[in-house]
């Protein structure tokens, strides 16, 4: 008999372990690491998508947040008034089966910002708690059951910073019992470590002079050692974690403040990529980093870029390779080694070549999904030889028109959520969720 209990559980607990639905709790997800790993997935898109629910939203840049059966979102909606820019951002708490707003909390807010439809950043769910940035720095600490504020800060008021050009876009980290933020604020409080508790300061490190760009703090270990990598227009700095203590720092100076995309690593070896300054790859040891090779050329366009020049979508590193979308719109594969390009194709994202042309990548299993500013999802296989597209289907309209690259024209610039085996995305009118089970 206890022979056949404990065969029963062990049975149960694999079935349950094979089939347990993945949140997706912050930006680029559990790991920070933008990959999917559930199971259970369809092998190609179907040519209409398979909508589990739809909800109208305001503006914004922000991706969803999935934990616990709730859908966390935020949003800009405007007054409609003579004071256009005086407006209110909104956190929302959908029930994650139905769409049904749980909750929402909001407040004033007047936007002094370039492209100006709403908040950047992913909301960042821990346990009982979800924390928000706003495009003007309203840092929320909110109770996630109810939407009760638990604590606030505000990084222009509180801390002096300097407000970027497009808006504070850079996703707070978590870290044990700290929440990590770049903050731009004076007196050596660039970025800050707050108690994620209390809103308390455990720290504060790095004077930044000007605009402070908009790359998300990342923790990876590296020479054996934990450390807090922060990439801003002048450098790319380590700081231990736990103090705020530097490790190194390696300057790089980033033309128009664009430090977007992720760092990676491969190893003990970091890559980073911008619009105009193109790459760099670092051998890193527990207090200095070594340059492996580095773009020369800080240009843009396509006939004249040799490398990888990444605006807003983060590029990933598989088997010595480099896949990622450059400064037009080109999906490029390149050597690890060495930056050699292998191939590039414009087929994925825009069609066509697009200054800013921009299509999040996320790998699954043994191939990609990738989400297009047009809106559109696609499976599609990369390898050193080339691009293969398996399927695609639309699941959002383009609505954003600041681009204004032609008229009428609109972009969707977000990085959706991937959780309970369905796709969660938004544009500026809609949040939908799409089923993507077998």
């Amino acid at each position: 008999m206890r022979n056949c209990i404990f065969l029963a559980l062990c049975l149960f607990t694999f079935v349950d372990g094979s089939s347990r639905a993945d949140d997706w709790p912050q930006y680029f997800g559990p790991k920070r690491d933008a990959i999917w790993r559930e199971k259970g997935i369809i092998d190609t898109l179907p040519k209409e998508p398979k909508y589990l629910w739809r909800k109208e939203v305001g503006e914004g840049y922000a991706g969803p947040a999935v934990a616990d059966g709730r859908v966390f979102v935020t949003d800009l909606i405007k007054n409609g008034g003579p004071k256009k820019n005086e407006s209110k951002e909104r956190v929302l708490c959908l029930d994650e089966k139905t769409g049904d707003t749980l909750w929402k909390q909001e407040y004033d807010v007047t936007y002094r910002v370039s492209y100006p439809a709403g908040p950047r950043c992913t909301p960042t769910v821990d346990g009982d708690r979800v924390y928000t940035l706003g495009a003007m720095g309203n840092l929320l600490c909110l109770d996630v059951k109810k939407g009760d504020i638990l604590w606030q800060k505000n990084f222009l008021k509180d801390y002096n910073a300097k407000l970027p050009i497009w808006g504070f876009s850079s996703h707070p980290l978590i870290d044990g019992d700290k929440l990590i933020c770049l903050v731009a604020g004076s007196e050596g409080r660039g970025v800050i470590a707050f108690d994620k508790k209390t809103g308390d300061v455990k720290w504060s490190a790095i004077q930044l002079e000007g605009d402070p760009g908009y790359c998300v703090p990342v923790i990876y270990t590296l020479g054996g050692v934990r450390q807090l990598i922060i990439w801003h227009p002048r450098a790319i700095v380590s700081l231990d974690p736990d103090t705020g203590k530097r490790l190194w720092s390696e300057p790089w100076q980033i033309q128009a403040a664009v430090t977007i995309a992720m760092p990676r690593i491969d190893g003990d070896r970091l890559f980073l990529s911008a619009f105009y300054n193109g790459s760099i790859f670092l051998k890193v040891e527990a207090d200095k980093a070594t340059i492996i090779w580095k773009s020369k050329k800080p240009v843009e366009k396509p006939e004249q870029t040799e490398e990888l020049h990444s605006l807003m979508v983060t590029p990933f590193l598989k088997d010595g390779h480099i896949y990622g979308v450059c400064s037009y719109g080109e999906l490029r594969c390149l050597k690890l080694e060495t930056g050699e390009r292998l191939w590039m194709t414009h087929e994925p994202v825009a069609g066509v070549s697009a200054r800013w042309a921009n299509a999040f990548i996320i790998p699954h299993e043994d191939r990609y999904f990738l989400f297009n500013e047009k809106g559109e999802l696609l499976i599609c296989k990369l390898s050193p030889e080339k691009f293969e597209e398996v399927s695609r289907m639309k699941i959002l309209e383009p609505t954003n028109t600041m681009t204004r690259r032609a008229k009428g024209v609109g972009v969707v610039w977000m990085h959706p959520a991937f959780a309970n085996k369905n796709c969660y995305a938004r544009n500026d009118k809609e949040i939908v969720c799409v089923s993507l089970a077998k």
